[in-house]
Parts: structure tokens; sequence; C-alpha cells
């Protein structure tokens, strides 16, 4: 006689693996839908049916639009932060501008080949309310303090003056959003590469 699965089962397959599955299936929607037609025209229901998922198994994952657009934000982030991540780490010992050059390189890289993630990260997630907002100030503030710790380090060195380059950061963060926003935004943009190569130069202020 066969003997019943472990509780929650179905399939073969936990409870946890199939709900897991069905977060990666809206995530993939909310990537899809708010990274063409964008945010705003993007309805809960358009979501559902973009994952093949009802409402119900929609609102069990997230509490509405907003939660989701964050979510795949932070996404995004996460994935451009282990990239970053990675090209810091191996391009340690390099003059400091070649070490800030391999970052934004890979931050740009992760962020924005894809237009539906560049249009997320540089375009959706701005001004939706107040709440994101805050969230998007955040996650702005954690990458200018990666700025901040690759000039202390630079510092330590004596490559660069030894000196407080929070505004210095901010700044920098500010250009480099700027630019990839009106870079995303703009229907004959130049290949990524020379938007690459144009915040390369401005980071030069950083280190001249």
């Amino acid at each position: 006689m066969t003997q019943p699965g472990p509780r929650g089962r179905y399939g073969g397959r936990s409870a946890a693996d199939r709900r897991a599955e069905r977060r990666e299936r809206l995530m993939t929607a909310g990537l899809e839908l708010f990274g063409t037609a964008g945010y705003a025209a993007s309805t809960v229901g358009q979501i559902c049916r973009t994952a093949n998922l009802s409402t119900r198994q929609y609102y069990e994952e997230f509490a509405g639009r907003e939660a989701l657009l964050i979510a795949v934000y932070d996404q995004v982030n996460a994935e451009a932060q282990a990239a970053v991540g990675e090209a810091v780490k191996n391009s340690a010992g390099k003059p400091l501008v070649e070490r800030i050059k391999a970052a934004l390189t890979a931050y740009a890289l992760s962020t924005a080949t894809d237009l539906r993630r560049a249009k997320i990260a540089y375009v959706e997630i701005v001004g939706v309310n107040a709440g994101v907002e805050e969230h998007r100030m955040a996650t702005r503030a954690r990458w200018a303090e990666l700025i901040r710790e690759l000039m202390r380090a630079g510092a330590a060195a004596g490559e660069v003056p030894d000196r407080d380059y929070r505004l210095a950061a901010s700044a920098y963060i500010g250009a480099v959003n700027g630019l990839l926003q009106d870079w995303c935004a703009t229907p004959d943009r130049a290949p990524l590469a020379d938007a690459v190569d144009e915040l390369a130069r401005i980071s030069a202020a950083l280190t001249g």
C-alpha cells in the first residue's frame, strides 16, 4: 500500500516550494509589466494574468502593487550590489580611478543592460508616493556609502586627500542615477558603454 506523502506536499513539492514559485512568477510579471507598460498602467489583475495566478494568490505574497514594485526594485539593486562587490574585489590593488570605473561598469551593466530593469531602477520607482520615495532614497544612500568606502580606502593608500566624501558621494550617485534615467528614457539612446564612459569622466572629479 502506498504511504501518503509528507503533510503540506502536493505533486512531490512542498507548500514552501510552491509559494516560492508563485512569488517568483509574480516578480517576473512585475518586471515585465512595470518595465514595459509602466507602474501606473499596470493593474494587479494584469499582473496576475501575466503570472497565470489568481488575485488571492497575489495578495498572499504582496499587500498591493507598491509592495511588488519595491520587491522588484530591491531585487535589481541586490543583483547590482553583488556585481559591484565582485568588480571591487577583482580590481583590488589597482589605482582608485580604475576601481571606481570597475564598480561603475558593473553597476551599469547589471541595472541597465535590460531596459526593463533600467526603467524600474531609474524611472518607475521615482515619485510614486512618500513611502516608496523614502525607500528609494535609503537605497541611494547605501550606494553613496559604497562610494565613500572606496574613497576612504583611496585616502588610506594616499591616492586622494583624507576628508569627508559624504557630499561628493551623494553628488556622484545623483549624477549616475540622473544620467542613466535620461539614457533609459531617450528613444534614440547612445550605447550603454558611452554612458559608462561619460560617468567615468565625471568620477575623475572624485579622485582628481
